[in-house]
């Protein structure tokens, strides 16, 4: 199928290319996700350029073209070629052929047509190319029928499913990450070839579909992209801890909820709120903890008590096998999983001031984003206990904003330091300074004292006295 798509050529990029390959007596061709996104009206930042030869030869003849400085990154393992324009990657690759070992999803590449390198992609979607050449400049060129599929919303291999996703894995998490974005469906012999190629995603590096999972989580609705890898077999592959969450326990009239549905209500219902990746993240493992802690009580029924503290020490665990940053991410999740029960906990009890101080010191800068997180986890279907709650919620805010401006609790720092408390009490560093700092501390976050210098001052004189502690 062919249409022209000149109009939309407006990047100033490819009338660059096209003059390139003309002098060079070669074809190029945009082709895949820019193409695709070109025609749903959805942004890109990424566009990939197929060369009928050499693609580093053109894209360091093309960059040189925009200016004679402008850097290049080269991949000659890939035989692709990178620079960057403005907030734009433009990616060059020589048309290939590929052929797999089982063992590996890195194919062995060989110089091939442009149709070779149509037949090597994943799906018909991102099989569309436009023609950057001089004598077809803006021709769109169709081969699998994917314009079909883009007008049915239908994610479809090109090629044979199996083959496609037996020789790159990978392809199996991107069919449910297009789907999440898009709004699209696998189409049924794609998605059940998922199915039955699903234990070929073990030889994917975690990081890969560590990405994959963060471009789902950041879709439009995450809990799409989450039930079809559930479907497929593969969630319990790639997150066995989310997979656990799965199902409901009944026992004569006690029955708990599904908390692998629940989660996934709390990541879509924070997500309109949010682009935050992390946040969004808390919010999809925020009861991750509740399997290890599921009991049942006769009376009662079941309770999942200290799901929070158990879930806030499985997070480094978790990053660690998934191959995410150990660092500030991890902390700021850990932390938001935690303490997510707080902020409900103060909306069913009545809301102390000493039970605010504590959560905003606890939670610090985080304060919001906890809140938020709390707001998207009322998802009961009972309509008057959520009224309530909400209510209750407004009360928790009124009271963290009026606390925070009264008392500069959020990222409190002691007004007397350790340093002070040695001076004083001619003390070597030991654990009476501990014992003091907070005693003022919890004075402080308790009511007992207001948050200044002097009042923490003339306390800590006080508690020391206790120690049997005099100024020097």
């Amino acid at each position: 199928m062919h249409q022209n798509m000149r109009e939309h050529l407006k990047h100033p990029v490819f009338k660059i290319v096209s003059e390139t390959v003309e002098e060079e007596g070669t074809q190029a061709f945009v082709i895949g996700g820019y193409v695709r996104d070109l025609l749903l009206r959805r942004p890109s930042k990424d566009i990939d350029i197929v060369v009928s030869g050499n693609g580093i030869n053109i894209a360091q003849k093309v960059a040189s073209r925009i200016h004679p400085s402008l850097p290049v990154s080269i991949f000659k393992n890939f035989g692709t070629a990178m620079f960057r324009y403005g907030t734009d990657e433009i990616e060059f690759v020589g048309a290939r052929r590929e052929s797999y070992n089982r063992d590996s999803r890195n194919p062995a590449v060989e110089n091939g047509s442009f149709e070779d390198d149509c037949q090597r992609r994943d799906f018909t979607i991102n099989a569309l190319s436009i023609s950057l050449n001089h004598n077809s400049y803006g021709q769109l060129t169709d081969p699998f029928n994917g314009l079909t599929d883009l007008k049915n919303k239908i994610i479809r291999t090109p090629m044979d499913a199996d083959i496609t996703f037996i020789d790159d894995p990978l392809r199996m998490i991107r069919a449910v990450r297009f789907a999440a974005q898009l709004g699209f469906r696998i189409e049924e012999k794609s998605f059940q070839a998922i199915a039955r190629n699903r234990e070929r995603i073990n030889i994917v590096s975690k990081e890969r579909i560590s990405e994959e999972l963060h471009k789902i989580i950041l879709s439009g609705k995450p809990s799409t992209g989450f039930l079809l890898l559930d479907g497929a077999g593969l969630l319990k592959l790639v997150f066995p801890e989310l997979s656990a969450m799965k199902g409901v326990e009944a026992r004569g009239r006690f029955a708990h909820k599904d908390n692998f549905l629940h989660s996934l209500k709390v990541l879509d219902n924070i997500s309109p709120f949010t682009d935050k990746l992390w946040l969004r993240w808390a919010a999809l493992v925020h009861d991750i903890g509740k399997p290890a802690v599921k009991r049942f009580q006769p009376d009662t029924g079941w309770t999942f008590h200290g799901h929070e503290f158990v879930g806030a020490k499985m997070i480094p665990e978790l990053f660690r096998s998934m191959k995410l940053p150990l660092n500030d991410p991890l902390k700021y999740v850990q932390k938001l999983v935690a303490l997510h029960l707080r902020p409900i906990v103060l909306a069913e009890d009545i809301v102390t001031d000493s039970a605010v101080r504590r959560l905003l010191f606890e939670a610090g800068d985080d304060i919001d984003d906890l809140m938020m997180l709390c707001d998207a986890d009322i998802t009961s279907n009972n309509a008057d206990k959520v009224y309530r709650y909400r209510q209750n919620f407004e009360l928790v805010r009124w009271k963290l904003q009026e606390i925070e401006e009264k008392d500069a609790i959020r990222n409190f720092q002691p007004p007397v330091s350790g340093t002070e408390i040695m001076e004083t009490f001619h003390l070597k560093p030991g654990r009476e300074i501990g014992i003091i700092k907070n005693a003022i501390k919890d004075a402080i976050l308790d009511g007992i004292i207001p948050n200044d210098y002097q009042a923490a001052r003339e306390f800590m004189i006080r508690k020391a006295a206790e120690l049997n502690l005099k100024p020097a």
